[in-house]
């Protein structure tokens, strides 16, 4: 019997209580995420598959997948995040590589994926802890141009999953951690500095020192958006509010028909990002869909994030 599948977006940020935002905004985040909790403990998955991003704590530009499936992980445990191995499905990953594989994609494997807060925050929101159901951990790259995956081949690595997913019995949630517009101070191969360019280039293990220095930096940063700062790219709630829309209404088209570089000026660096939810919620029927169990949406520039919730299940 073919199994169930639900759609769970979710923003991630560094900075979630770490710079202080004002009590409303606080509280009414905090009701949206013990809303998200409840309505994923109701949905009572039998296996999650997660599509997130990296920061450069497990991908590096010496070789840059365009994604890449892991049959074993651990986090780092960034930015207080959890830390420890993921309770990884590792058959299963390693079916869905092979499906994929048959199916027209060329899918990096990782026996021993290292990730970081754009997978751990959402599942430490959810089980608190990465004490999960079984799990699929797919990384996307979002960040190292050019190798990151286009709007359109989004929707299709989306929907063989679908397919693949139809040949499995229970309840899946499939989630897409990342976005949605924002630009936060990370690096780029464009970077003046050819000691940042190899911080970047070169897989390391960076020291707390090193760890604390990028957190102030980034504290900042948020501050700064918050205080009006021009040279800090500001959010796009519009952008996001579309964005939302279109995977609500299962209406995806109007988001392949973006540009990329429209991605970057509109609505920032790392709302490339987004594109997790895209692919995750391509992964659903309009069946899947059909019910929208939670969205929340607010701009939350102290934390350099259009930080958006939507949850999309069978009715």
């Amino acid at each position: 019997m073919t199994g169930r599948r639900a759609f769970l977006g979710i923003s991630h940020t560094p900075l979630l209580g770490l710079n202080p935002v004002a009590t409303e905004v606080s509280a009414e985040l905090g009701a949206a995420l013990a809303a998200m909790r409840t309505a994923v403990a109701a949905w009572n998955p039998d296996r999650v598959v997660i599509i997130g991003p990296d920061h450069y704590n497990g991908f590096f530009n010496e070789l840059m997948p365009v994604f890449c499936i892991g049959t074993q992980a651990r986090s780092v445990g960034d930015y207080g995040t959890p830390a420890g191995p993921l309770r990884v499905a590792a058959d299963e990953a390693q079916a869905l590589a092979e499906h994929l594989m048959d199916h027209g994609f060329d899918p990096a494997i990782s026996r021993r994926m290292v990730v970081d807060h754009g997978f751990s925050q959402s599942l430490g929101q959810l089980w608190n802890g990465l004490d999960t159901p079984p799990l699929i951990p797919i990384f996307v790259n979002a960040l190292a141009q050019p190798g990151i995956l286009r709007l359109a081949r989004c929707v299709q690595l989306g929907r063989e999953l679908g397919a693949w997913l139809d040949t499995l019995a229970g309840r899946t949630l499939v989630i897409g951690s990342g976005g949605l517009s924002h630009e936060p101070p990370v690096p780029t191969l464009a970077h003046p500095d050819p000691a940042v360019r190899e911080r970047i280039t070169v897989r390391s293990t960076p020291s707390q020192a090193e760890r604390d220095i990028k957190t102030q930096r980034v504290m900042a940063a948020g501050r700064a958006l918050a205080a009006g700062d021009p040279a800090i790219k500001p959010l796009a709630p519009a952008w996001d509010a579309r964005w939302m829309d279109a995977l609500t209404s299962g209406r995806l088209e109007t988001l392949t028909a973006m540009s990329e570089s429209s991605i970057t000026e509109q609505a920032g660096l790392s709302a490339h990002e987004s594109k997790t939810w895209l692919i995750a919620r391509a992964a659903l029927s309009d069946a899947d869909a059909s019910h929208c169990a939670l969205r929340y949406y607010r701009a939350i520039p102290e934390y350099i994030a259009g930080y958006g919730i939507l949850m999309l299940q069978p009715g």
